[in-house]
Order: C-alpha cells, then sequence, then structure tokens
C-alpha cells in the first residue's frame, strides 16, 4: 500500500451548511441534556434526596423548596438559551472564519492518502502478423490466413 503526501488547504465554510448543521446538533444536544436532567431529578426524587437535602439546608436557616416543576422549566429555558446561543456563535464563527481566510489564505492541512496499487492484469505484447494467401483447393480465389512472424514468450 502506498501512501502519498497531500496539501490541502480550506478556504471557505459555507455559513448557511453551518447553521444547518449546528441547529440540528445543538437541538440534539439540548434533547438529551433536557432529557438527561429529568431521568437524574427522577432518581433523586426516589431516593428522596432533595427533601434530605431540604432539612440540611434548614439548619442553617436558608430557604431551600425542592419544586421538580420550577427546576424543570429553568433547565429546558437554559437548553433553548444555550441552543440558540451555540448555534449563532457556531455560524458567526464561520462567517469570520471566511473573512479571515480572504487575508490570510485559509487553514492549510497536510493529509497522507494512502493509495492501493492495483497489480496490472498482463497482457501478452502484440504481435506483429503476415497475411499469407491461401488456395481455396478448386484453383479459384483463396482465403487470407494470417500467420505470427514471431512468437513472443514471457519468461519472468
Amino acid at each position: 500500500m502506498a501512501v502519498r503526501r497531500v496539501r490541502r488547504v480550506i478556504r471557505k465554510i459555507d455559513p448557511w451548511t453551518v447553521l444547518k448543521v449546528s441547529l440540528v446538533l445543538n437541538a440534539i444536544g439540548a434533547l438529551v441534556f433536557v432529557l438527561g436532567v429529568w431521568v437524574m431529578w427522577s432518581l433523586a426524587v426516589q431516593r428522596g434526596i432533595p427533601d434530605k437535602f431540604a432539612e440540611i439546608v434548614d439548619n442553617f436557616s436558608l430557604v431551600f423548596t425542592p419544586n421538580g416543576e420550577l427546576y424543570f422549566r429553568a433547565v429546558v429555558f437554559f437548553s433553548i438559551v444555550l441552543f440558540v446561543t451555540l448555534t449563532g456563535v457556531f455560524t458567526l464563527g464561520a462567517v469570520l472564519y471566511n473573512l479571515i481566510s480572504d487575508v490570510v489564505g485559509g487553514v492549510e492541512l497536510i493529509v497522507l492518502e494512502e493509495t492501493y496499487v492495483v497489480p496490472a492484469t498482463r497482457t501478452a505484447p502484440l504481435r506483429p502478423a503476415v497475411h499469407v494467401q491461401t488456395n481455396g483447393g478448386n484453383g479459384g480465389s483463396g482465403d487470407t490466413k494470417t500467420e505470427p512472424v514471431a512468437v513472443v514468450t514471457d519468461d519472468d
């Protein structure tokens, strides 16, 4: 397997593509975050952890109310804000990269490409031929017969 060194330059990143990809990935990330917090809160409530934490906080004369619905709303709001912010930052980053790459010339990457060398099928070289006139047997017009002048053999 042969390896060849190739130089690539990334000059432009399409902001529309970055927007679409970041929308999808950030939506998935926000959904995973909200579901993860919901599952963890459900497990914590089943174990009685928020109530125990409220008792500990009461000892320090602080107020803590384990209100799961309020916390879940805050987590969803935080996820939406983070989703919109990250999508905007990624798209703005693509636009800024395009502006900077116009001045600088882009990012140069050197990549090693593996090329698979397929063994070529060996064909016999072409042989010169001579056309020999043969008699048709009746003394009439003859047929043409092709005979090789020399036989070439591959002795490898």
